[in-house]
């Protein structure tokens, strides 16, 4: 087989391959072979026809179609390794000569999106700047650690008196829009000031004393109906204030496994120091990404950006919101910067993902969507979503390895030491810093991350899963994030990962299928639909879901 490939611009190349009778010759054999089992001619087995008697059935035009799709993904693979050649998106793959006859050829060409090629810079010339985590800034944090402790094992108390900011109240609501009642909900809990239920709810009961209630207007805070204008009512059922236990001893050895108050305040500091470090960590992350994305000329396939924004708009309806557009094009061409860079970065750099690196994100990732790990994992592995799990582990670590080695330091110019984030770092720190730190870092992408902290028994769930798909793994490593190979079933465009609602995966590659010069179809293969979310379950229309 021949190929060559000729550029069309930074992001975008055309193919040729050339492929000989003779290779093509096991694919056409398999086509024979598999008509042969669906023709049915008296006197002849089932499997058994004659190769003269199938072309005289279906014709031999049709036989070479059914091989060269066949033979057309791992053809187009094979011309993709090559050439070195680095796929985003859906090719655009057109026959220009079928090979009628022994001493003819194979002749295909392919139009694709690919991976620009960028110069990076020397990393260890590059520096970035943190705010600075001094002495007075973790009393701080720790002093807001004791408080919320001393609140968790405080006592409500109900006072007969207007109520105030600050205060807990029970409240009933009511909901309504042009006279129609929406929703009405009673022995609501709240807490004045916090302002998670409704706009203006804070001004309306302050003041307010038992049994009154008051009407104001404000928009819905959920259901089919959210950000409509209604008018509500809520009326006063009781009143209620924080008590908060004396911070002694006793209080230490009831909230903690401390004997003294002095022990606690000592450990409460120091989860604050750890969470503090994770925080200079995480922004010098963002703001080595930010650095390298404003340094670095990055190209973007102007097609990718296209298909991902009518795909975003159209899932939400709002494929004539020409404002909406713009915005999710940014954001687009933003993501698809970051993930090109990163890329790059991972080739370079030979990053390889372990099988236990890829369990510790998949567990943290099936947390963040509120899922059994195991389920989730099975789900990603159905979906074929595995490679792109890889593949987002392996831009972490190399941006993490790029922050190795740049200069950080804080805004006081004192060097930041990111060392202190090393696996275990945060074992002294309370469930709530490592939950915040690992959230943080999940939702970004690359940099150091906190490891998870989950039980020996749940990585042994989703091991058996991750041992199936090791081998998937050690494939997509090569390439990360690109999916040069198309899947072997030609005629069939891929699925996407049916995944929890999060950032949007990197663009799948469709598999090319033949089509000749005088096909009916002869436009642009669109975009795969992606598998519809499920809708959660719908809100009240007056009150958020706590």
């Amino acid at each position: 087989m021949n190929s060559a490939v000729e550029t069309l611009s930074p992001t975008r190349v055309k193919l040729t391959v050339e492929v000989p009778s003779a290779e093509l010759k096991p694919y056409l054999d398999a086509a024979y072979r598999a008509l042969a089992a669906q023709i049915s001619v008296p006197g002849f087995r089932p499997g058994k026809v004659p190769t003269r008697l199938i072309e005289q059935r279906v014709s031999r035009a049709a036989v070479l179609e059914e091989a060269v799709n066949n033979a057309l993904p791992e053809l187009y693979g094979q011309a993709l390794e090559a050439n070195d050649v680095r796929p985003m998106g859906r090719p655009e793959v057109e026959i220009s000569q079928m090979p009628m006859a022994d001493d003819e050829q194979l002749v295909f060409t392919a139009e694709l999106d690919v991976r620009p090629i960028l110069e990076l810079p020397d990393f260890s010339t590059l520096s970035v700047q943190v705010d600075a985590v001094d002495d007075a800034v973790i009393e701080e944090a720790a002093q807001e650690r004791l408080t919320g402790l001393q609140q968790r094992f405080g006592s409500l108390t109900a006072v007969e008196r207007a109520a105030e900011h600050g205060d807990f109240v029970t409240i009933d609501l009511r909901g309504a829009i042009d006279g129609t009642e929406i929703d009405n909900v009673k022995g609501v809990s709240y807490e004045i000031g916090s302002g998670s239920m409704l706009d203006g709810m804070d001004d309306a009961l302050t003041g307010m004393s038992t049994g009154e209630s008051k009407d104001f207007q404000a928009p819905l805070a959920g259901g089919d109906r959210a950000g409509e204008q209604a008018d509500i009512t809520v009326t006063l059922g009781a009143v209620k204030v924080r008590e908060l236990p004396e911070l002694d001893d006793d209080f230490a050895q009831l909230a903690s496994e401390f004997d003294t108050l002095e022990e606690l305040q000592a450990d409460l500091r120091k989860q604050s120091e750890v969470a503090k470090s994770f925080e200079q960590g995480v922004k010098a992350r963002d703001a080595l990404l930010a650095l390298l994305l404003e340094q670095i000329d990055i190209p973007v396939p102007q097609g990718l950006v296209d298909a991902e924004v009518d795909e975003h708009l159209a899932g939400e309806s709002r494929e004539d919101d020409d404002e909406h557009r713009a915005e999710v094009a940014e954001e687009t061409r933003k993501s698809l910067r970051s993930r090109i860079l990163l890329d790059t970065i991972a080739e370079t750099r030979d990053v390889e993902v372990t099988q236990a690196e890829l369990i510790e994100f998949l567990v943290v990732s099936a947390q963040q969507y509120g899922m059994d790990p195991n389920e989730f994992a099975r789900v990603l592995d159905q979906e074929n979503g595995v490679p792109a799990l890889a593949g987002e582990v392996a831009r972490r670590k190399a941006l993490a390895s790029v922050l190795e080695e740049v200069s950080i330091t804080d805004s006081s110019g004192a060097p930041v030491d990111l060392a202190r984030l090393v696996p275990g770092a945060d074992e002294d720190a309370d469930e709530d810093a490592d939950e915040d730190a690992s959230a943080d870092a999940a939702d970004e992408d690359g940099g150091p991350t906190a490891p998870a902290q989950e039980p020996a028994a749940q990585a042994q769930q989703v091991t058996v899963v991750a041992d199936e798909a090791a081998a998937e793994l050690e494939v997509e490593t090569a390439q990360v994030g690109d999916s040069a190979v198309p899947q072997a079933e030609a005629a069939a465009p891929e699925k996407p990962a049916a995944k929890p609602r999060a950032k949007k995966a990197a663009a799948k590659e469709a598999t090319p299928k033949a089509r000749t010069q005088d096909s009916e179809n002869d436009g642009e293969p669109k975009p795969a639909k992606k598998a519809a979310a499920k809708k959660a379950t719908p809100k009240s229309a007056t009150t958020s879901q706590d």
